[in-house]
């Protein structure tokens, strides 16, 4: 396992980061440990989960199962999202930020998180309101880094430059998302991130299992994917557009040596801006697939196979 520094920060975290979002859910509790256990034995020191997954058992059992490894690992987790009834229940207000911060901590088992994003942006509060108290959080030693996700380029720039403007922490990472069907952070997020030095956390490196193979044009989802069982996934992400880009580069993944599901995700840590991917597991198969003789980054010409067959076309 490889490791990279966090944007302009001084933590080593792994190039795979394990995203937990499957954790109480789609994976038991001790199916969710046993995977921990096994990103560890991998080298993987980086994970990532959010209050809102899984109506916060993600962070109960992440706190579970890296307690005897907190000393050697790096937790991430968000803010933003719904969790309770009311106009106050979500948001990057003072007052949610600072509500849920406590919770997280006491679902995490721990006295401080690593890593404290927020999971996307919030039109109804200022952001020099979110930042600030991003900011006390530091100072006041329960957070240690700040980061954001899902946020445009010129979101992230704003906050950039208010921390700079009031010295204020400021966001050391950002989590968009990236694949080879999805590359549409490269023309101006990822070139911000690499000028600014900001940290990239990529999710959905697989496109939600779209770049497997599994799925066929003209075709029904099969039966347990997630495409079949997740209205939103099959309206939102698996397009009959993305499925046959996929079937596409599917056939180029297939001509390498690694596994298909290894050389997708390689891929996207072979861009320069790109500090590490997320991946993600229902189960120890799944995983496996990706921990299971992993190699790290492509090497220059096979990345170059790949950003041909996956390019878009030019914008007349």
């Amino acid at each position: 396992m490889n490791y990279k520094r966090l944007g302009k920060t001084g933590l080593w975290v792994s190039e795979l980061c394990m995203g937990c979002m499957t954790f109480g859910g789609e994976a038991d509790e001790a199916t969710s440990i046993a995977m921990v256990e096994r990103c560890v034995e991998a080298g993987i020191n980086f994970f990532d989960t959010a209050n809102v997954y899984t109506g916060g058992r993600s962070e109960e059992i992440v706190g579970k199962a890296l307690r005897p490894y907190r000393d050697r690992v790096v937790i991430a987790t968000k803010v933003r999202a719904r969790v309770a009834e009311g106009p106050n229940g979500e948001g990057l207000s003072r007052y949610h930020i600072m509500q849920q911060v406590e919770a997280s901590l006491r679902r995490l088992q721990t006295d401080v998180i690593d890593l404290y994003q927020v999971h996307s942006w919030d039109e109804n509060t200022p952001l020099e309101e979110t930042l600030s108290t991003l900011n006390d959080l530091v100072r006041q030693g329960r957070v240690r880094y700040i980061g954001c996700s899902n946020f445009a380029a010129w979101q992230l720039c704003k906050a950039l430059w208010l921390s700079d403007r009031h010295d204020w922490a400021r966001f050391d990472s950002i989590q968009p998302r990236y694949n080879l069907i999805d590359r549409v952070i490269e023309m101006e997020l990822l070139p911000l991130c690499q000028a600014e030095g900001v940290g990239v956390m990529v999710y959905s490196p697989l496109a939600g299992g779209i770049l497997t193979g599994k799925y066929r044009p003209g075709e029904p989802p099969p039966p347990g994917t997630r495409a079949a069982e997740n209205k939103w996934f099959l309206e939102r992400r698996a397009k009959p557009h993305n499925i046959e880009r996929a079937q596409r580069i599917v056939g180029v993944l297939q001509q390498f040596d690694r596994p298909l599901v290894q050389t997708a995700i390689a891929w996207t840590i072979s861009h320069p801006a790109v500090t590490c991917a997320i991946i993600g597991a229902r189960n120890m198969e799944q995983l496996n697939l990706i921990l299971n003789g992993w190699s790290g980054p492509l090497p220059p010409e096979e990345k170059a196979v790949l950003d041909e067959a996956s390019a878009l076309p030019p914008m007349n």
